[in-house]
């Protein structure tokens, strides 16, 4: 039996741009940037950051934002579909969840007025809220894999529609990372810059944190027909693979990251030549963006067209692999790419983005790569190919 295909049909989408995924468009493709220098913990120096408001937003607010908005630009209403022919389920990650709140926590027990709700905070909460908030009763998945998070997500909540499991699943990651532990423990590896990022820039001095995160709503594509839903792009397959090398540092020869590309782009039926753009994790960091120059030289060849957003929206961590699946999704429904804020001076010869402009984009692969060596690639085709 044919498996079906899997339609994107409802996005959501917080980062510090803004609360929704229209106003994130609207400033990015601008080309502003959210990053500024904030100082939100008085014990650690002011540093440039991505951040939704004045103080860390807990992460239960970005899973409402994301979550609700998603559901309702795909025209669902909760509930509706928990009956015994329909399984609707969620694929929600985090790399961090409610680390932030634990460390207040362990704070307060360390003074003996322990008032946490630990039982609220544990990993998987942000996927059982996202059921909650919808009415989903089929499966609950709550991935964790450090930066590749939320592609991995996407693609776990893909083969759920192919195999039969689930009719609809909502997916993506969140996050709310800004946390005295985190600061401090990205500032002694010397992974943090100093002024804003630059994404493959020969100035480029490290990723700078940001909060956020994006759900999208995917179904067959013949309940999306049925419902006559409107439908952003199609999720074709993914490449996941491991480094098994490094806690941190990626495996110089990038043996796996290219299957990880090639095994995408075999599972989607697509060639080298197939792709017009690549949305690149681009965190601005030496190795990453090393790396992705490589795979994408090697890979895909030099005119294939390369996007990088993180100079406008910060790195958002385990969310940063969704935040750049939903935008790639409106940039085929617009079939208008997205500009590499921040980057002025390419350290590598590859085609990128320099502004926003209209034209033909049938296929783009969405890079992501995580602390472990975690490497996910996710196929994306339009709608009308």
């Amino acid at each position: 039996m044919t498996s079906p295909n899997v339609v994107v049909t409802g996005i959501g989408l917080m980062t510090a741009l803004g609360s929704s995924a229209r106003v994130n468009w609207q400033r990015l493709t601008a080309g502003e940037s959210a990053i500024a220098l904030r100082q939100p913990f008085l014990s650690l120096p002011p540093m440039p950051l991505a951040m939704i408001g004045k103080h860390p937003l807990p992460i239960d607010d970005i899973v409402r934002s994301v979550v609700q908005e998603a559901w309702a630009d795909a025209g669902l209403e909760r509930g509706k579909d928990s009956d015994s022919n329909f399984v609707s389920g969620v694929v929600i990650g985090s790399s961090r969840s409610h680390l932030r709140e634990w460390e207040a926590m362990a704070i307060q027990q360390h003074q003996g007025v322990f008032e946490g709700d630990w039982l609220a905070a544990l990993p998987h909460t942000p996927a059982l809220l996202a059921a909650r908030i919808t009415g989903s009763m089929g499966p609950v998945l709550a991935p964790m894999a450090a930066c590749a998070t939320g592609v991995w997500a996407i693609a776990q909540a893909a083969e759920l529609i192919r195999s039969g499991q689930c009719q609809r699943v909502l997916a993506g990651a969140v996050e709310s990372p800004i946390s005295p532990l985190t600061l401090a423990g990205f500032r002694k590896m010397g992974a943090l810059a100093k002024t804003g990022c630059y994404p493959f820039d020969c100035d480029r001095e490290g990723f700078v944190l940001g909060e956020g995160g994006a759900v999208v709503v995917l179904e067959s594509g013949a309940i999306a027909k049925e419902r006559n839903a409107r439908v952003y792009g199609e999720v074709l397959a993914a490449g996941i693979t491991n480094d098994s090398y490094h806690v941190s540092t990626f495996d110089p020869t990038y043996r796996m990251g290219k299957r990880a590309v090639a095994k995408c782009l075999q599972r989607s039926g697509l060639k080298p030549s197939d792709i017009d753009a690549v949305h690149t994790h681009g965190t601005s960091t030496a190795q990453n963006d090393r790396m992705e120059a490589y795979l994408i030289e090697q890979m895909l060849g030099l005119q294939t067209l390369s996007m990088a957003t993180k100079g406008s929206t910060g790195h958002t961590l385990g969310a940063s692999g969704a935040v750049i699946v939903a935008l790639s999704l409106m940039s085929l429904k617009r079939q208008q790419t997205l500009p590499c804020v921040g980057l002025k001076r390419p350290d590598f010869e590859l085609n990128f983005s320099e502004s926003a402009s209209t034209q033909p984009l049938r296929n783009i692969l969405c890079f992501s790569f995580g602390f472990g060596g975690q490497n996910a690639v996710l196929a994306l085709a339009s709608e009308s190919q």
